[in-house]
């Protein structure tokens, strides 16, 4: 876009690939891949410096990242063994209990349910407005749950990002055998994802099936979106004062054009089918954030490995100036520079959810935490994130944490304050600063 004139690029998969599945397989994506490339060609379109753009970073099978055959260090990974061993009880009765007792030896908090029916996902063809798809979330695990279908697990490496495992639901009571899978790399480690193994939030207006008939914030995550582009084929319990969301919408096409109606959470579906009778806006704002931040964290870890890797254990001039470039985005992240506001009036939030979040808050002992919600004009008090405690930012290369720690230093200093952060007041920075001085080493 903008290095060529305008082109437009049809392809009949049902006649070129003779599949409908999705993800596409391996050598379907190979062939439009090279179709798109060899247009862009056409058009003036240099694919070495795309190549070079997008791999030179992201390489998954780089001997400095080793995507697939370094040693995992991620929370499911951790308890894989005893889960397939038996040793982790379960509740085998319903789908629902089975999820309910997974959730519960995770330490998930079944609250943290959201319901998606955009057959955006591996199971497009189990999900739809009247079956959605659960999901289920801590700031280091993701699980996914489709009433018939499979479980689907997103775990957090401190390394390496996304680790991506899928399982049927046991039904004759023995221990489940999840597997690693690649299928997913299809839609998590591509230009959703900044091109690492992350987060992908999807919004779109669906059809009575399911089947996205247009979609919004493309290739966009985080906290930044404004909410009139987010919740696009999600369920959206209470009411939510929001002018112009897309939650809770269905669409149908016509010859006059794209309409739409409002369908409301358990009208074609019951709850009955799930751990928990919600699917809260505050869940869907907070997994919006962490998204975001996993992905920025995510990408500059894999860049700063592979820099380090090409430059020989010393970054070049260059790389040097883009890893500058990418902590000073971080570092605006983590502070909530650029948050969308909240609605006149602020949200409420899930009582249950807001008590399940905050249970595992790191207080000073005056009581200052970074997990206290505000949910008036911004999500929380102290405009921190909370993420800075998870396994990705934890797990970033010492030297390069320090470079965003000294970054942050900078970014609260109230004796010489920098422009771009004047929105915190200097009690809300001295606030953070003495959080994260008695929080993280």
């Amino acid at each position: 876009a903008g290095c060529c004139q305008s082109f437009s690029i049809r392809v009949d998969f049902k006649q070129y690939f003779k599949t409908t599945s999705y993800p596409m397989p391996l050598h379907a994506l190979t062939y439009l891949h090279r179709l798109i490339l060899a247009c862009l060609c056409l058009a003036g379109f240099d694919q070495k410096l795309y190549a070079r753009e997008v791999t030179d970073f992201a390489d998954l099978f780089s001997p400095a990242h080793q995507y697939y055959t370094r040693p995992l260090n991620d929370p499911f990974t951790k308890i894989k063994g005893d889960l397939e061993a038996g040793k982790i009880p379960l509740d085998y009765k319903s789908g629902r209990a089975f999820v309910a007792s997974l959730l519960k030896a995770l330490d998930i908090p079944a609250s943290s349910q959201m319901l998606a029916f955009s057959t955006t996902s591996l199971q497009l063809s189990k999900i739809s407005p009247r079956n959605p798809r659960a999901l289920y979330f801590d700031e280091d695990l993701y699980v996914s749950y489709v009433p018939g279908g499979k479980i689907e697990i997103v775990s957090l490496d401190p390394q390496l990002g996304g680790i991506f495992y899928i399982f049927e639901v046991p039904k004759d009571g023995s221990p489940p055998k999840p597997e690693r899978t690649t299928q997913c790399m299809n839609c998590h480690a591509d230009a959703d994802t900044r091109h690492v193994p992350g987060l992908v939030i999807k919004s779109v207006i669906p059809g009575p099936n399911g089947g996205s008939l247009d979609s919004f914030r493309r290739s966009i995550t985080g906290h930044d979106i404004p909410l009139a582009q987010r919740f696009g084929g999600w369920y959206l319990t209470d009411p939510v004062p929001i002018k112009g969301h897309w939650g809770n919408m269905l669409g149908k096409l016509s010859p006059a054009g794209l309409s739409k109606r409002t369908i409301r959470p358990g009208e074609l579906f019951s709850f009955d089918s799930y751990p928990y009778a919600s699917s809260d806006i505050l869940p869907q704002l907070l997994h919006e954030h962490q998204a975001g931040f996993v992905n920025q964290v995510v990408e500059a870890a894999y860049k700063y490995r592979s820099y380090m890797f090409q430059d020989k254990g010393k970054l070049s001039t260059t790389h040097a100036a883009e890893m500058d470039r990418v902590t000073k985005q971080l570092t605006r992240y983590i502070l909530f520079a650029d948050e969308a506001p909240l609605p006149d009036g602020g949200i409420k939030g899930d009582p249950q959810y807001k008590k399940d979040f905050s249970a595992s808050r790191k207080a000073l002992p005056s009581g200052e935490a970074l997990r206290d919600f505000d949910l008036q004009t911004r999500l929380f008090k102290h405009r921190c994130s909370y993420m800075i405690h998870s396994v990705v930012f934890q797990g970033l290369a010492p030297e390069y944490k320090e470079q965003v720690f000294q970054s942050l230093y900078k970014a609260l200093d109230t004796k010489n304050p920098e422009p771009d952060y004047s929105y915190l007041p200097n009690e809300e920075k001295q606030t953070i600063k003495k959080l994260l001085k008695s929080t993280l080493p």
